[in-house]
């Protein structure tokens, strides 16, 4: 319901913020019969906290009995999801320069989802001008179920149905050969790589380091409380950094390279020009971490990679969103966090009693 998807937007994305995150885009694809604005609930979250927010109008339209993985309770005919995805762009979606509002086509997955769902959201998107995203090659699973139901592999079923180029980004992209990463380049296909969601479900490692030396468009990404546990975009900075030093420390992307994927790489992911690094011209988001603090002692004379070899263990000092201080001293401004978590945790209690 509306008051469910309000406390947990706004501890969502309140913990995206406290963790340096100017910018956060939501792949909600449960929509229940009866159950309100949600997406116009979050972004009444994101306004709340000042945060500026892509909200996708994610779908699912096959369950189980037509051969998918959701309940019939939460899946919706395509039609249907033609209809409220309209009239969402038409409502919030805002193309201006710095604008805190956009919504993304976003289909749950390709086992998820029907063909001409998939489709049928790629002719609308473009028709609109908005982007496009799904979950892509998370798990060897997904490879064989597609393999079997389509006899391809997912990403040449994608590019089938219109979802490769510069206007599409897949969530975490693990597991591509060596020509598929070729075809992400080729056409400006973007992956968001989700490390510690990866780790905590065993799905595997993307192959970010190749990804990087071909020119495919990475951005980094926490994929959520469902997979993660948490929000925290600079614990995502130094795990994503350390995971891929396993391998092979000479082909890892450096302390910087990663801190570049968490800004200047998930905006273009976005298709933003206005915002992802510090510039004239651009967007006044930021944060900023006092270098005193005592876990940085010792720590100063490489701050651009500070963050990913060293990392930091509590909230940012500052966040500034499009000019407007939404985290000060660790503390989000527009809020109570105390009271405001006691209200999810009650409403969390209530809502698994159900």
């Amino acid at each position: 319901d509306t008051e469910v998807i309000k406390l947990s937007s706004l501890t969502g994305m309140g913990e995206l913020m406290k963790y340096g995150c100017t910018t956060c885009f939501d792949h909600h694809y449960v929509f229940p019969k009866n159950s309100g604005d949600l997406i116009g609930t979050q972004f009444e979250a994101a306004d709340e906290l000042g945060i500026r927010m892509y909200a996708s109008r994610g779908s699912m339209d096959l369950s189980v009995k037509d051969g998918g993985l959701p309940p019939d309770s939460v899946v919706q005919t395509v039609d249907e999801i033609m209809h409220d995805s309209i009239e969402l762009i038409e409502r919030f979606n805002d193309d201006s320069y710095g604008a805190m509002h956009r919504i993304a086509l976003a289909p749950c997955s390709p086992f998820s989802v029907s063909a001409e769902l998939l489709r049928e959201s790629a002719i609308l998107a473009r028709q609109y001008g908005v982007r496009l995203h799904t979950h892509l090659c998370e798990t060897l699973d997904e490879e064989r179920y597609m393999l079997e139901r389509e006899g391809i592999r997912p990403l040449e079923y994608m590019q089938r149905l219109g979802w490769l180029g510069n206007d599409v980004w897949f969530a975490h992209g693990i597991h591509f050969n060596d020509a598929e990463l070729k075809l992400l380049a080729d056409t400006g296909t973007g992956i968001a790589h989700c490390p510690i969601s990866n780790m905590k479900l065993s799905s595997g490692i993307a192959r970010v380091p190749e990804m990087l030396s071909l020119g495919v468009k990475v951005g980094l990404a926490v994929d959520g409380s469902a997979s993660n546990d948490g929000s925290n975009l600079l614990e995502e900075i130094r795990v994503a950094y350390l995971l891929h030093r396993l391998n092979s420390s000479k082909k890892a992307p450096s302390g910087y390279d990663i801190l570049k994927l968490a800004t200047a790489g998930s905006a273009s992911l976005l298709g933003r020009d206005d915002i992802g690094c510090l510039a004239p011209g651009k967007c006044a988001d930021l944060f900023l971490i006092d270098s005193r603090r005592f876990e940085l002692t010792g720590a100063g004379f490489d701050p651009a990679s500070v963050l990913a070899t060293v990392g930091l263990k509590g909230p940012v000092d500052l966040c500034m969103v499009n000019g407007r201080v939404t985290v000060e001293k660790g503390r989000i401004t527009a809020i109570d966090e105390e009271r405001t978590a006691a209200e999810a945790n009650r409403k969390c209690k209530e809502y698994l009693k159900r």
